[in-house]
């Protein structure tokens, strides 16, 4: 939960960064006219924060870090839904963000080894 906050936290502070910059690129092009002004602010933005998100959704300095995808086979279980895979956790003891063959679990079997793994 401590990791989620803090991911939670960040991507906040990143959002209201974003306003003086867009506002800054409203201001400057808005001989354009106010669609085309919004529309290159967005565009702006998108290049500038789409770092600054994949930082705050991705890294490992955050804590703990899980992948979801949808329709996948449980490596379990083998129902096909929603499935969660553990990437990293605070403590490093688990770290497959590069897993070539990454195994999604549905989330009654994701809640089961997460319980292994705690004891």
């Amino acid at each position: 939960m401590a990791s989620f906050l803090k991911r939670y936290g960040l991507y906040l502070l990143r959002w209201q960064l974003s306003t003086p910059i867009l506002a800054a690129c409203l201001f400057y092009f808005n001989p354009l006219g106010n669609l085309w002004a919004t529309v290159l602010a967005n565009v702006i933005g998108g290049l500038l924060f789409f770092w600054v998100d994949k930082f705050i959704f991705t890294t490992r300095r955050l804590g703990t870090l899980w992948e979801v995808e949808e329709h996948v086979a449980c490596a379990d279980c083998g129902a096909v839904e929603r499935g969660y895979r553990l990437v990293c956790t605070e403590s490093g003891n688990c770290d497959k963000l590069n897993d070539p063959k990454p195994e999604f679990r549905c989330h009654a079997c994701s809640e089961k080894k997460q319980h292994v793994l705690k004891k």
